[in-house]
């Protein structure tokens, strides 16, 4: 088999236009700088509170406010009498994602994180790491971020769907870390390619690169196992992952909006997809 470049494409009408809709409206600064104020602010900020920090007037920063709202940059919601204006996630990554394909930097992508750590140890999972990988799953759980799955799977069940051969633990010091797991998307031979994947890291563990040197074996194992397609799907509060992902070649396919609820709450995702190089 023989690597192949990336060909480029057109940037397609509709991409060119949504796109040109979004840098228009962050073409006057008093937007651009009421984004950030708000994208730095966990809990939002509302309209009043906007019109301190920036030194304007109320009516000018709603003004800018109503045309980011139309936008879809921000949302706005009463509390009271008072206006909040939270940052809509979705713009985290649809943004970002937008900008590197209006200047061409979805092609080439990375095959897979460089700066992997040395004391981060990636094999393949053993019997004996079932129930480490459950607690982890639980774990990720807990965070309300990583899955729309409330209860652990049970060992057979994710046994019997996860791939053979390409299911990973990291260790750190002797103890188990994380995991990774590819699944078929297709029992449809046409589909023998593609996989959805998961990557989970244990609490205490974040930060570390433990992420980093899970993807970097799962992708390159990927690809030498001639999978052709990757494909995740990423809560778009979880930036670090949806970053971590497209640091091993995943590019954000699209936001698929209000997908399923969690706990009676409706989330947005992230659609993520990673084509091997490998022809």
């Amino acid at each position: 088999m023989t690597a192949v470049a990336p060909k480029a494409a057109p940037l397609p009408d509709a991409e060119a236009g949504t796109y040109s809709e979004w840098f228009a409206c962050l073409a006057e600064p008093m937007r651009v700088k009421i984004l950030h104020a708000v994208a730095t602010a966990p809990r939002g900020l509302t309209i009043g509170a906007l019109t301190e920090v920036l030194g304007t007037s109320q009516s000018t920063c709603s003004h800018h406010v109503r045309r980011l709202a139309d936008v879809g940059f921000v949302l706005l919601r009463k509390q009271g009498t008072a206006t909040v204006v939270t940052v809509n996630e979705a713009c985290c990554t649809g943004l970002p994602h937008a900008a590197d394909a209006v200047m061409g930097l979805l092609a080439p992508r990375p095959c897979c994180p460089a700066d992997v750590p040395a004391d981060v140890t990636v094999r393949p999972l053993a019997e004996t790491d079932w129930d480490d990988v459950r607690r982890i799953y639980a774990q990720g759980i807990a965070t309300g971020l990583a899955t729309f799955e409330t209860a652990v799977p049970s060992r057979a069940s994710l046994d019997a769907k996860w791939l053979p051969g390409h299911r990973w633990v990291a260790e750190v010091g002797g103890a188990v870390a994380g995991w990774a797991a590819a699944t078929p998307t297709s029992p449809r031979p046409c589909y023998s390619g593609v996989a959805e994947t998961s990557v989970y890291v244990a609490d205490g563990m974040r930060g570390r690169g433990v992420g980093k040197a899970l993807i970097h074996k799962q992708v390159t194992e990927a690809d030498a196992a001639g999978l052709w397609t990757l494909q995740t799907s990423i809560f778009t509060e979880n930036r670090t992952s949806v970053a971590l992902h497209h640091s091993a070649g995943y590019r954000t396919i699209g936001v698929r909006e209000r997908i399923a609820r969690l706990n009676g709450t409706w989330h947005d995702t992230v659609f993520l997809e990673r084509r091997s190089a490998i022809d």
